[in-house]
């Protein structure tokens, strides 16, 4: 074993021992271009690599200086092959003193969640039912030739318009879920075959980026729920969600000045929320992050949806027909993404970077809902959303054989295993709303 390493070393040379590290030194590389992380008490300085990380560099930067082997874990299916990208980057170990997580972490819990996630890999729950997954596949695509039918059979009148609006917009939301679940790579035992899955999907059925959409999502399951880390939490101006103490003081309380009536936004989020997220923000951010990216590909899928979606509809519709039935389906798809991507998360702890450890973080940002054969499917198994963040990699028909060993891993620690009923859930959303919007007013007039 080498010595306390020093700061600023290099790689280990092949063969050469390894230096050691202590917490107190780790803690240091947490700076834009100086990046160290732990994974399974190894050291890894990630500073020049982070550009060059397949999910981002935001993501894995997010864990600079922290223990990052569960996230490791959670993201990658093949870990050896993974390892062998990290090799490079080895510059040292955890000094044999210093305890595997930085920080008060309950180590027992760690252990006990790894020696949790081992048993579900021994019950095969990472495995995935082709069946399964070609029965969504399927009848995605059989909604969207029915809308296509119906509008063919009965022609553009009032009442088979909003039908196929209904049936597209249905089969729009089931996209959402069928590419977020190639988007985890818990579909095919491939990672390649899960990413051009997911452009498919996302591109030709939805007319988005896939890379656009991982960007997002990965940030937002590595540090749920946390400002400046978490896209879907970091919305200010226009909402501001959990306390918003610690935000008043940069951005919103010097010379008493506000954007928006946020002791309204409960009521406002009605207008600018649900109807207009996949319309307007979607749309505008994926179309500017396949051109800053360039990612012309991804530019390419998404030209084919809005070719073929035209195509179909002009001739029934002329051009400004077919415009409005596609404004009609987002509006109505948007609803459903918000509602209930948003029931688990804006209920739950908003706030700052605690450095929990895996399982502590994700539990306290997500929540469960009440499930049957309905809100399974009409969710995408998304409301069992403490399942997903904790195996984010795992096929979400087998979240509830996985649920009871969770259960009882939150017994045992004295975790919140919160499940809420479906109402009760998208009714939270504008309590926390509310809840949020006050504490900003009543800050800002003690100011």
């Amino acid at each position: 074993m080498g010595g306390v390493g020093e700061p600023g070393e290099g790689p280990a040379p092949p063969g050469a021992p390894l230096p050691t590290f202590r917490w107190e030194q780790i803690r240091q590389h947490n700076l834009p271009g100086d990046k160290w992380l732990v994974i399974e008490r190894r050291v890894y300085d990630i500073s020049r690599w982070a550009q060059r990380h397949p999910g981002g560099s935001r993501l894995i930067s997010h864990h600079g200086a922290e223990d990052a082997t569960d996230a490791f874990r959670a993201f990658h299916q093949d870990l050896n092959f993974v390892r062998k990208f990290l090799q490079p980057l080895l510059i040292g170990e955890l000094a044999p003193e210093e305890p595997s997580q930085d920080g008060p972490q309950d180590a027992q819990l760690v252990e006990d969640f790894r020696a949790l996630r081992q048993a579900a890999e021994d019950m095969e729950l990472f495995e995935a039912k082709p069946a399964f997954f070609a029965l969504l596949l399927g009848h995605i695509l059989a909604m969207e030739v029915l809308a296509w039918l119906v509008v063919y059979l009965f022609g553009p009148g009032w009442v088979p318009s909003t039908l196929a609006a209904l049936v597209l917009a249905t089969s729009q939301a089931q996209c959402w879920c069928l590419q977020h679940d190639l988007g985890h790579t818990s579909v095919f035992r491939k990672s390649q075959w899960n990413h051009v899955a997911q452009q498919f999907v996302m591109g030709q059925l939805k007319g988005f980026s896939a890379h656009w959409w991982n960007f997002r999502h990965f940030q937002h399951h590595a540090k749920p729920n946390i400002f400046h880390k978490d896209p879907d939490v970091t919305v200010a101006p226009v909402f501001l969600l959990g306390d918003p103490q610690p935000v008043l003081s940069p951005q919103y309380g010097k010379k008493k000045r506000r954007y928006l009536p946020y002791h309204r936004q409960h009521l406002y989020f009605f207008l600018i929320g649900p109807p207009l997220l996949t319309l307007v923000n979607f749309e505008v951010e994926n179309l500017a992050y396949m051109l800053v990216c360039m990612q012309w590909t991804d530019l390419l899928w998404a030209a084919s949806f809005y070719s073929r979606f035209f195509l179909c509809y002009a001739p029934f519709y002329g051009l400004p027909g077919a415009l409005l039935l596609f404004v009609a389906v987002r509006v109505l798809e948007s609803h459903w993404f918000v509602w209930i991507t948003q029931m688990n998360h804006i209920p739950k702890e908003i706030g700052h970077e605690k450095h929990r450890d895996w399982a502590s973080s994700q539990l306290a940002a997500t929540c469960n809902v009440e499930p049957s054969l309905f809100i399974d499917w009409f969710s995408g198994h998304l409301n069992f959303q403490i399942e997903h963040h904790l195996f984010p990699t795992m096929p979400r028909h087998n979240y509830r054989r996985v649920a009871p060993l969770v259960k009882a891993l939150c017994a045992k620690h004295g975790l919140n295993y919160e499940v809420k009923p479906f109402l009760t859930a998208l009714v939270d959303i504008i309590g926390s709303l509310k809840k949020s919007g006050d504490v900003w007013l009543e800050a800002y007039l003690h100011q």
